[in-house]
């Protein structure tokens, strides 16, 4: 049995149902992503998990334990917030060590506890100041430290960073990544951030509408793409989404333009009979800008992005608009008609009704 196992948890409000039957199970010491737009469920998951909240049906399992109904404190999680939740007379020793007094700690080790995860944090100096007196990325650090000090057997994040600032956001999600590969205890963390998401995450679970739409590692769910919602939420810039029609002998056309598949692609095309509309996918850095002359597809530049490392260039196409990501500053301009050509290997294809992945 896994560190933690969510069992068919369905979750319903005023009979409306919030979650619909997720089944998750991750082993101890791996870092679980729950991912989503706002009111996917992915809080609503994350707080029957620490007990604040239970299922209208299913099983949650932390360990060899059945935690379904069972009160938070007699969970073994520590839970950091989005809002801190700093205690604000207290300083910061007494705030991480405030849980291990509660739970009767001798003062010895409460204050070993303190000192290990100040370290840890790099906070030292910073454990006779009150909340009031630090900075926001100090603030999320003490609120790691109280959970930190309770070595507990699984860690909750409920949008931790949310409230700081880009660069210190960076800055932080370095920290969590660190801090796990350090203590290598089982975390649970729910984001809206598809970029925390990526890099935080051994496994991630991406919800819309409390569905569970793929569960993977980051590197499955950003190659293959389960539905096209995930598709469009997991990459920046998103992956180029066109409308398409299926013409005879497995092939693809958009406005008349063919458009190239894999192999495999083409014999699921054949198989698959669930209408005649598909939804053709084409990440940016796998849309190539070449010469006009012989390219399988031409396009006019209207807009250019510079981010420094990159640019995206956006191209409008008989297919449809579509973004390219071009290492370093791009020669073309605004107005100029390029050629654009791409692997098939590299497309994905999705069923316009179902939006679940062809292939």
């Amino acid at each position: 049995m896994g560190a933690l196992s969510i069992r068919n948890v369905r979750k319903s409000y005023a009979g409306q149902e919030i979650l619909k039957g997720i089944d998750i199970e991750i082993e101890a010491g791996e870092f679980l992503i729950l991912v989503g737009p706002s009111g996917c469920g992915k809080s609503t998951l994350l707080s029957m998990i620490a007990g604040l909240d239970t299922p209208t049906t299913g099983e949650i399992h932390i360990g060899d334990r059945d935690v379904t109904f069972a009160e938070p404190k007699d969970r073994d999680i520590a839970m950091v917030f989005q809002s801190y939740a700093l205690y604000p007379n207290m300083n910061v020793a007494d705030n991480i060590a405030f849980g291990l007094e509660m739970r009767k700690v001798p003062k010895p080790e409460r204050e070993a506890a303190v000192a290990r995860v100040a370290k840890m944090l790099q906070i030292e100096h910073l454990l006779k100041r009150k909340p009031g007196q630090l900075s926001g990325g100090q603030r999320q650090r003490v609120a790691m430290g109280r959970a930190l000090a309770r070595n507990p057997q699984l860690f909750l994040f409920d949008e931790p960073l949310s409230n700081l600032d880009a660069k210190l956001r960076v800055e932080m999600r370095a920290e969590i990544k660190l801090l796990h590969q350090r203590t290598r205890t089982t975390t649970v963390y729910v984001t809206h951030d598809q970029v925390e998401a990526m890099t935080l995450g051994d496994r991630i679970a991406v919800m819309k509408d409390g569905v569970l739409q793929q569960f993977g590692t980051p590197d499955d769910i950003y190659a293959r793409p389960a539905t096209k919602f995930v598709a469009e939420f997991i990459g920046s810039p998103a992956m180029n989404l066109v409308k398409a029609q299926r013409a005879l002998g497995g092939g693809i056309t958009a406005h008349a333009v063919p458009l190239p598949v894999s192999a495999s692609q083409a014999a699921a095309l054949q198989s698959n009979a669930a209408g005649t509309d598909v939804i053709y996918g084409l990440r940016p850095e796998d849309l190539q800008i070449t010469a006009v002359e012989g390219a399988p597809m031409v396009g006019t530049v209207t807009m250019l992005e510079p981010t420094g490392p990159e640019t995206y260039v956006t191209l409008d196409t008989p297919a449809g608009r579509l973004v390219t990501r071009v290492p370093g500053r791009v020669v073309q301009s605004l107005g100029e008609r390029v050629g654009l050509s791409w692997d098939p290997e590299h497309t994905h294809l999705f069923d316009e009704v179902s939006e679940q992945r062809i292939g």
